[in-house]
């Protein structure tokens, strides 16, 4: 609470030398999460409150910080071994399976923080600043700063240090280049991106050098290694259809070479049904269930890679069943292991500035497989109130 007090008053402070006065906005966020991977059902709840803060210091100078206060309280801790088969956790012995316990733990933290200087030729970003890449949905091959979530994948993502300059070259053409700080020059992560237009097609070239880190979950051993990655996207219309898609191939200094894909479509129907598919393949997912190990779970659950399994399935169907109601089903599907996941949805609009969504999660596969029944089933509700 101190630090969001501390933040209040910097912007007000801030405001006095504002040409364009101080905009502070946000919202409270209050949620309910729930599973049950043994007879009884586990709920999470937690409550959010974000404060964001921009003001034009001047005509070229900008400044936006957003700041985060988070608590949790209910089940604040979820042993991961209680989602997998005996087969993927009998490699743990009783005394150590308590370092599987992924907590919930309260936060208070700046989720971002920049100042964007706009200059003749080109504008430069310093700070903290959301780099999201890639045009999926669902999954981002290019995108090596984040990993949405399968099930709620356009919730905000969190902000990198960085310093980025975006040029201009031509109409539609647009260079960009982002360093973000390591200890040491060679271990700073580097990206250079272009991007251009033809038609109603966009497109990207990216190319980024991070060091990235695997850990062992067997062996208790962690792996930091150099990842170069060269890929691209397009995003688009044609014949009435929305499509995009992402190629990345990884080129790993100590782990095995990988690529990865997406390729989707969606069309809005006259009734108002809105339909999407996006297809993912990611070649460090395993090709059949029978590879699957603890690191591949362990590392998916703790964002270190995409995928545990190779190929998947996103469909979503949406119709808006009155003006602020909107219903819906999400299906992702392991075609590695032709394992389901059942998502329906619904999302309803109290009044401009509060909303209610939520969605049940139900599992179809088989024991092992990357949405077993054995997962048991889950659900979210989120009511959000905007300031």
């Amino acid at each position: 609470m101190k630090r969001i007090i501390f933040l209040l008053m910097t912007a007000l402070i801030t405001n006095v030398f504002c040409e364009d006065g101080l905009n502070i906005f946000g919202y409270f966020e209050t949620q309910m999460m729930g599973a049950n991977p043994s007879r009884d059902y586990y709920t999470v709840h937690s409550n959010k409150l974000r404060i964001d803060i921009s003001s034009h210091l001047s005509e070229r100078v900008s400044f936006a910080a957003n700041f985060d206060y988070i608590n949790y309280f209910g089940k604040t801790s979820w042993n991961v071994l209680e989602f997998l088969p005996e087969r993927i956790t009998s490699v743990v012995s009783d005394s150590l399976r308590s370092f599987f316990e992924l907590p919930f733990q309260d936060r208070n933290f700046l989720d971002n923080a920049y100042i964007k200087v706009s200059f003749p030729l080109f504008d430069l970003t310093v700070g903290k600043q959301q780099v999201s890449l890639g045009t999926g949905y669902v999954w981002n091959p290019t995108d090596v700063f984040n990993i949405k979530d399968v099930l709620d994948p356009t919730y905000e993502q969190p902000g990198h240090d960085a310093i980025r300059f975006d040029l201009p070259i031509l109409d539609r053409m647009t260079l960009t280049g982002l360093v973000s700080p390591g200890d040491e020059w060679k271990n700073f992560d580097k990206m250079i991106l272009l991007k251009s237009g033809i038609g109603h097609f966009d497109f990207s070239i990216v190319g980024i050098e991070k060091l990235w880190t695997f850990d062992d979950f067997i062996y208790f051993s962690q792996t930091v290694e150099k990842r170069k990655l060269i890929g691209g996207s397009f995003v688009g219309e044609l014949l009435g259809m929305g499509v995009w898609g992402e190629f990345a191939k990884n080129y790993m200094e100590v782990s095995k070479d990988f690529y990865a894909a997406v390729l989707g479509f969606d069309y809005t129907f006259d009734f108002q049904l809105y339909i999407m598919v996006e297809f993912y393949r990611n070649t460090l997912g395993k090709a059949s269930k029978d590879d699957y190990t603890l690191n591949d779970f362990m590392r998916y659950y703790l964002s270190q890679q995409k995928a545990v399994c190779r190929d998947q399935l996103y469909l979503m169907l949406n119709y808006p069943l009155t003006a602020l109601l909107n219903v819906g089903t999400m299906s992702i599907v392991s075609i590695t292991d032709k394992s389901i996941a059942i998502v329906p949805t619904f999302n309803y609009s109290l009044s401009d500035n509060l909303e209610i969504m939520g969605y049940f999660n139900v599992n179809t596969g088989e024991e092992g497989t990357v949405f077993s029944k054995e997962q048991g089933t889950g659900f979210l509700i989120r009511l959000r109130y905007y300031f």
